[in-house]
């Protein structure tokens, strides 16, 4: 218990240290682009809390979680046959990593002229964007499973279905949620950057036209609102990656001692 308490305090000083120097500093500053601390959380409260939760907080979340539920379940999907199936990677492999190197952002655009400005393009472009590491992560995981549990499941005659979700994924689970975690944060940004470009409906496109209008104190709210969405996201994460693969966490803790 002490142990997690120390752990808590260490990641929580240097935030706390920080919000305390903000909130001080801002409060004296009397600088026109850096409004006092209070100013900024009073409109976070009004305008994320109240205002515009429903109509759009809850929309960019609900379109990133799409966008990353079809990347994740896709990704592995393709990343696993690319794995088994050494034609398929070859032939596919130069293209992937073609279209993985180009960002996720400067597709925008293209996928604008396509699907226009709806959900249907914000959603796409996430998807497009978030499946790369995914499927790469899957891919060497696969790879490098330990060659004698392939033979002891051949040996008890186990079906491929029963190779693949017992032995396979379990086995490269740990660099799967690696690639997992590396598509939640691409689908963040693009989720901010596809409302950003192509939408008036959004985090990202209010934050975006409080600072083309000069409303300097709605925009600060939006970006804390980003940064403690992000933290949140991720940390939801981890818990899911925790909660999953209790058993490498536990086996490398045990090697350890």
């Amino acid at each position: 218990m002490t142990r997690r308490l120390t752990l808590v305090a260490l990641e929580l000083w240097l935030p706390v240290v920080a919000v305390l120097a903000w909130w001080l500093w801002s409060a004296t500053a009397a600088e026109a682009f850096f409004p006092p601390l209070r100013e900024i959380l009073e409109r976070f409260r009004e305008m994320w809390l109240f205002d515009k939760f429903v109509s759009d907080v809850v929309p960019s979340l609900r379109n990133m979680a799409i966008g990353f539920g079809l990347a994740s379940i896709l990704g592995i999907a393709i990343g696993m046959v690319l794995a088994r199936v050494r034609l398929l990677r070859e032939a596919f492999e130069p293209l992937m990593h073609f279209v993985r190197a180009t960002p996720g952002v400067a597709l925008v655009p293209i996928f604008i002229l396509i699907l226009g400005f709806g959900s249907s393009m914000k959603i796409s472009i996430i998807a497009t964007a978030a499946i790369f590491p995914t499927i790469i992560a899957t891919m060497d995981g696969v790879r490098s499973a330990d060659p004698v549990l392939l033979d002891i499941s051949r040996a008890y005659q186990l079906s491929r279905r029963q190779r693949v979700t017992k032995v396979l994924l379990p086995s490269a689970g740990p660099q799967i949620f690696a690639g997992l975690q590396v598509s939640l944060q691409v689908a963040f940004v693009v989720m901010i950057a596809s409302e950003m470009l192509g939408s008036t409906q959004g985090i990202g496109a209010l934050t975006l036209l409080a600072q083309q209008s000069f409303a300097v104190t709605d925009m600060w709210s939006g970006i804390v609102l980003l940064g403690l969405l992000g933290y949140l996201v991720n940390l939801l994460f981890l818990l899911v990656r925790s909660r999953v693969l209790h058993w490498y966490d536990g086996a490398r803790k045990a090697a350890k001692e």
